[in-house]
């Protein structure tokens, strides 16, 4: 990116920086004519109607001096000379040009404007003085104007960093998270593999039953078609969860995965590892493999979540729901009561856990609680196999 580049202005701050520069012309041009009154000079014409059209023509050159920085500040600053009202103009064009850090340019520029300021007493009477003064306040003046347009540059330069920084970060925080999605998609799919293979081989051993035997007989005959009617149900389950994921690794499938039946298990290890956990279950019967593989995750992830960010924490575990409507998971910690250093975190384990409950139809929502402990809860959809036949 071009460091020499100034942001755009709009027709606002465009205004205002030139209604600045005039108005800092102003006092100088006022006083000039005070002076002017105490003597017998012929400028009077000028003060009047040349120096404020000068001026005038120095602020309009002035809306070019972010395409012509050096041109604009070395013509403003010699025409300064010939009108008092001009000197803010002169001001802002210094201070616009040092905005480039360019010290030999600033340099030329503040050179120009004091050896012309020595050719004012041309237009207007100076007072007399050592030389060492009249050369000591215009210098002054310029070197002010290099030091604010120098700070401003260097300011801009942070800022456009800081900006390129925070653009770049959030790129990377957007790759990252895609990328924690499609490992998520892939570990479904690795996981649910297994499962869908064996449901189709079942289905096709079926048929290839009904097609090759001839000697069966009719109840026999429905039980294979009522077979393979099942199968094809629960593998079209199966199917509408990881239609559209790719396997990262197909020689490498995983081992099956836990269910809804190892939850207390999983609590159980929970509890050998040392923490304090409850857990309460109202859940009649046996989920799907899905919705059970889901429970366990949201489950295993809430356990984690809290022996990492809340040691010494009391963990309640509560599962409820009912076949046909929905299963519920909530997974709620108190406060910590151990200070420990916090343990590294990738921060995708949450966003993982979204997206896997998304695809199982369901609604996962996780927040602080009132006496600073942490909620996770989940709504996953319990369909009732009977009624879904039936359809």
């Amino acid at each position: 990116m071009n460091t020499d580049v100034a942001p755009r202005l709009g027709w606002w701050q465009q205004t205002w920086r030139l209604m600045a520069a005039a108005a800092v012309g102003i006092p100088l041009w006022l006083s000039t004519g005070v002076v002017m009154r105490g003597q017998s000079t012929g400028t009077g014409s000028w003060f009047f109607i040349g120096d404020p059209l000068v001026a005038l023509g120095c602020l309009t050159a002035l809306l070019w001096r972010r395409r012509f920085p050096l041109g604009v500040a070395m013509t403003v600053a010699i025409a300064s000379t010939a009108s008092a009202l001009a000197s803010g103009a002169a001001f802002l064009a210094l201070v616009s040009l040092s905005t480039r850090r360019r010290p030999v340019e600033s340099g030329v520029v503040g050179l120009a404007l004091v050896t012309a300021s020595q050719f004012a007493g041309g237009f207007y009477p100076t007072p007399t003085g050592p030389l060492w003064l009249a050369l000591a306040f215009p210098a002054l003046i310029a070197g002010i104007a290099v030091a604010v347009g120098m700070a401003i540059g260097a300011r801009r330069v942070e800022v456009r960093s800081l900006r390129d920084r925070a653009e770049s970060a959030e790129r990377e925080q957007t790759a990252r998270a895609a990328q924690a999605r499609a490992l998520e998609r892939n570990r479904i799919a690795r996981e649910m593999h297994d499962v869908l293979a064996h449901r189709i081989s079942l289905v096709a051993m079926q048929a290839g039953v009904l097609d090759h035997r001839g000697d069966l007989t009719a109840e026999e005959n429905r039980v294979l078609v009522r077979g393979i009617a099942e199968g094809s149900h629960q593998a079209l389950e199966e199917l509408r969860d990881v239609l559209g994921v790719l396997r990262a690794d197909p020689g490498r499938p995983e081992p099956p995965q836990p269910s809804f039946d190892r939850v207390p298990d999983l609590v159980a290890d929970a509890r050998t590892s040392g923490l304090d956990v409850t857990l309460t279950t109202t859940v009649p019967g046996t989920p799907s493999d899905v919705v059970g593989r889901t429970c366990y995750r949201i489950v295993q992830e809430g356990l984690t979540n809290a022996a990492k960010h809340a040691p010494g924490a009391h963990v309640h575990i509560t599962l409820e729901g009912t076949v046909g409507d929905n299963l519920n998971v909530s997974v709620r910690n108190s406060p910590a009561t151990t200070a420990t250093a916090p343990p590294p975190a990738s921060g995708f384990g949450l966003l993982g856990l979204t997206e896997r409950v998304a695809l199982a139809g369901g609604q996962l929502d996780h927040h602080p609680t009132p006496d600073s402990g942490y909620l996770l809860t989940a709504r996953l959809p319990w369909p009732n196999p009977t009624h879904e036949k039936r359809a």
